[in-house]
This record gives C-alpha cells, structure tokens and sequence, in this order.
C-alpha cells in the first residue's frame, strides 16, 4: 500500500506531535520535560489529590494524550507509534504531578507499558511514593475468559478513566480511587473489527494485510491478529456479533444500566458509528437496558484504520453518578467544569534526567560495586553470540540489550563513590540496565534487581547468604511480573540453581566454580524444552533443541564473575 501523510521527516513525527499539541492548548497542558514525551495537566499537582499517570505509544489519538484534564488522568508519558513509554518519561510525569496523596497507573494490558510503568513505581516507592496500578483490560477477543486478566486494553480504557479522574477530583483518598478503578475495569468489556491496516509513518508499510471486502473481527489497536477473518458484513450484523459477545460477559438485562462507546479507529466516516449506534440503542432497549452515557466518535484510533469498535460499562449506582461528572481535557468535554489554573508552570521545563536512585555513603567499600566493575567488562565478548541465538528464537536483540546495559552499568557505576550502599548501587545497576536499550528483558532484568535490593538491609555484608535472599527477591520478582515458572525456559530456569548453591555454601566451597557448573547444567537440560514465554514461544517446536538466549546471557555472566 502507498503511503499517503502528511508528515515531514518520519523520524520526529512524534516530536512535532508533541509541539503542535502544546502549542495549541498552553492554558490546559504541559510537558513536563523538555523531550515533550510527558504531558500534564495545568492544575498539578494538587494537595490531597490523587495524580493519575497514564501512557503508551503514539499512533492513537485521542488515546492516552486526549484524556489528561480536570476530571480525567493527571499525567501521559508517550512513546514512538505502537512504542512503549520509556520509564524514564513514566517517571518524570509521575514525579511532575505527585502531591501529597500518591499516585494511580492506569494504562493497558500491553507488555512493554507494564514492564516500564512498574520500574517507574519501583523508583517512585523508593522515594516514599505510594503507587498502585490498575490495568486496562477489556478486549474481550484478546483472551478467554479463563485468561481474562491477560487481555488488551483498548476504547473502554476511556471510560475507565472518566470514573478514575471523577473519583480523584472528588478528592478520595488513593486506595478508594485504585478500588472504584479497578471496579470500573472490571465491568467494562471492548469488541471492534478492522476493515483496512495502518501504516506506520517510519516504515511506510501497512502492518497487515486485508483482502478487499474482507473484514477481521477481533483485530488489536496495533494490528494484532483478530479470531475470525471474512466477507464484510452489513453494520447491523456486525453490532449483533459485538453485543452477542459482549452480552456473554456482561448481564445486559431487564433493568440494567450502562455506559456505550461506540469508537471510530481512524478512517470510519462519523456516518457508519451512527448507523452502528442505531442498532445499539435498539437492541439494549428491547431488552430493556438503559444507557446512561453514550460516547459516539473517534476516542481511540489507529492511524489511519477503518474499523469500529463497541465499549460497555456495566453501571452500579456508585460508577454511575462518578460516569456523570463534568471533565474537560483538550480532546473531551462532558458538562461544566473549572477552568481556572491554580498551579501557574514553571518557568524552564527540564530536560528529561537520567534516572538517579538514591545512594548513600556508608564509610565501607561495596561488595557489589566492587564485583560488578570487575565482571561486566567481560560480557562485551558475548554480545555476537547472546544475537546469533536470540535471533533464531526472538527479535535478535538480547546482544545489544546485554552489551548496552553492561556498558550503561559500568558508567553509572563508576561514577558512585567507592562506599555507595549496597541497595544502591543494585538500584542503579537496575535502571542503568533497564534503559540502556528499552525491551522486555531489560525491564524485567531491571524491575527484579529493584525488587533485590529491596532486601538488601543496610549493615548487613553481602556474603552468599545475602546474595542467595538477593537472587530468591530477583526471581520473584521477574516471575511475577512476567509470568514465568520454572520450566518455561526462560533465564529463570538457570537463575533458580544459583540460589540454591548460594544457600547452600560453607567456607569450603569452590564458590565460582560451583556457580558456573550449576548454570551450564541449567542451560543444557532446558535445551530440550520448548519456550513457552516471550517472542521464543511463538516458534513452537522449533525451540526445542536450542539454548535459551536468556539463560546463556546468565551463564555467561557467571562464566564472568570475579569474586574478590
């Protein structure tokens, strides 16, 4: 497909984005770094006001960008088209808008965001910033009910945050908000379908393919594949089948009350929803279902898209008076509302800052400083390597990814002084890692070191006991976040022995060596296993046989060690 935009240079289309936006609504928002990847609204932060941070990739307006203002989120972190924010942008938009009553993430259920949202709240928490989550998932298609928290978040995510911003501006307390939020959520559920691709401004290419008069039912905001490919059907049998699903789901009966969003994803004449909402409306008024609020337009698009897709939001009395609120933001307006600004903007916007953990003296010489500036030298050698198996099985970035981050830790490192506590240098190992070269392994990696030096108490020396609690918080802390097991074939797998002759270790034990035996077993006998998480598992079978990138990047960082 030929790419018709009316852009300038691909590569800072985001960037002007970002410029005209700001230039167009000063008196409603404003970046909060000068790299104009966040924006805020005017009015934060505010005493005893919850700041709601959202964010994803560009590519969707009014998605994410359009939904921060009064009665709405507080903050947008945005990255390239279909990118993930990084977390250093997450975090400068949470600390931009953090007052004194803590701060909700409410974004969708895409991997990347999450990895990326919950580094940022490990920084914020370190600095005594209470942060909870809740995640947008209300694409019904994406999973089955079984796996329904793995699902997208998408259109619904809008009327998530309307009773998100409603509950935070009535000044609720952070724990009432995060509940009512994630009731929300709860009773929402999205279908659409796609009728032509979108074409990404970099690459100039459409991201699927659709045959003329087909359509895809089920197809993701980023072209992910739908569950049912055929001929266009008439815009009453289309809605049938989203209501007919949705319904599974949600009591859409006699009496009950909702919210409707009836969303156009980009190139969907204002037209055709209407025709589509007539049927809506029908339909849930034969059954005798009221609808409270009805949203008809483009709330979340996909470039250049055709397609719809319907939103509802099951209403209890509670969700119902927050749904009716007033909210303004530049791309929404429901009712009256304030429009005075009480916090006036800074006068300079600042650059966007290198993450800093905290890090104290404590007048003795850190173990991990110390070890981790004497091993990571080492792992340039493998970065060819760590490439050659990851492209066999994932993307191919896990050579870049590692040698990246071992060269962005041995920087931060070494420009710590020589008694920096042992929490912090962990801590800026883990974010010097993690945006070094942002992807899911390097959040993972990064998030479980967070989650490591957590139980590094201070005073207490870093010997293998210490180190063994270390790794085990590691662990955890990967497995929670990304859903691995032991067995999955993953880095987890070689990871796990580790702790275990850690543990174990007496004053006798060749300790390197012990390391380095455990993780080449490790690595062999999960060769004969098939990946089951992560781009790997996409191959199937065919990862049967193969070494697992991750577990060899562990291996050989072992191989690596220098202990004293």
């Amino acid at each position: 497909m030929t790419m018709r935009k009316i852009i300038n240079d691909p590569q800072v289309f985001v960037d002007e984005v970002m410029e005209g936006i700001f230039l167009a609504y000063p008196d409603q928002v404003r970046p909060a770094t000068a790299d104009r990847r966040t924006l805020i609204r005017a009015d934060a932060p505010a005493a005893g006001r919850v700041g709601i941070v959202t964010g994803g990739g560009s590519g969707h307006l009014p998605f994410f960008l359009g939904y921060v203002g009064r009665g709405l989120c507080s903050a947008v972190a945005i990255g390239n088209v279909f990118s993930s924010p990084s977390s250093a942008q997450v975090y400068a938009a949470s600390r931009a808008v953090s007052g004194d009553a803590g701060l909700l993430y409410l974004y969708g259920n895409y991997g990347g965001d999450v990895y990326n949202f919950d580094l940022a709240a490990d920084l914020c928490r370190a600095e005594g910033i209470e942060v909870a989550t809740v995640l947008g998932t209300d694409d019904i298609l994406s999973a089955p009910p079984e796996r329904a928290a793995s699902r997208r978040g998408v259109a619904g995510l809008v009327l998530v945050y309307k009773v998100a911003g409603a509950a935070a501006d009535r000044l609720w307390p952070l724990a009432e908000v995060t509940r009512v939020t994630q009731k929300a959520s709860d009773a929402t559920r999205t279908m659409g379908v796609g009728l032509s691709p979108t074409i990404l401004p970099a690459a100039g290419e459409a991201t699927f393919t659709l045959e003329p008069g087909e359509m895809e039912i089920g197809i993701g905001i980023h072209g992910e594949q739908g569950t049912h490919r055929g001929p266009l059907e008439t815009a009453d049998q289309i809605t049938d089948r989203f209501l007919a699903e949705i319904s599974r789901e949600l009591d859409l009966v006699a009496g009950a009350r909702v919210a409707v969003l009836l969303n156009g994803l980009g190139s969907t004449p204002l037209e055709e929803l209407y025709v589509m909402y007539r049927r809506v409306h029908r339909e849930l008024e034969a059954r005798g279902v009221s609808i409270v609020r009805r949203y008809v337009g483009e709330y979340v698009t996909s470039l250049e898209m055709a397609g719809a897709s319907l939103s509802i939001m099951l209403l209890d009395e509670e969700l119902e008076e927050l749904i009716e609120d007033p909210a303004s933001s530049p791309f929404f307006r429901q009712g009256s509302v304030d429009e005075s600004t009480t916090a006036p903007a800074p006068a300079e916007v600042p650059e966007l800052a290198p993450l800093a953990p905290a890090v104290r003296g404590t007048g003795v010489p850190s173990v991990a400083r110390a070890l981790l500036l004497a091993t990571l030298p080492g792992m340039a050698a493998h970065t060819e390597e760590l490439r050659e198996l990851d492209a066999a099985l994932g993307d191919g970035d896990l050579g870049i990814t590692v040698g990246s981050g071992s060269a962005a830790i041995l920087a931060a490192l070494e420009a710590l002084p020589e008694d920096a506590d042992e929490a912090g240098v962990i801590r800026t190992a883990a974010v010097a890692f993690a945006t070094a070269n942002p992807s899911t392994f390097a959040a993972l990696v990064g998030g479980g070191l967070m989650g490591g030096a957590d139980v590094l108490e201070p005073g207490t020396p870093l010997d293998a006991s210490a180190a063994a609690r270390f790794l085990n918080a590691v662990f955890n802390r990967i497995s929670e976040r990304g859903g691995a097991v032991l067995g999955d074939k993953t880095f987890l797998d070689v990871l796990h022995p580790l702790i275990a002759v850690l543990a174990g270790a007496t004053p006798e034990t060749d300790l390197p060596g012990a390391l380095r035996s455990a993780a080449a077993e490790a690595v062999t006998r999960t060769t004969a296993l098939q990946s089951a998480r992560g781009r790997a598992a996409w191959q199937g079978e065919r990862t049967v046989g193969r070494r697992d990138p991750g577990g060899v990047a562990v291996q050989r960082f072992v191989e690596e060690l220098r202990l004293g």
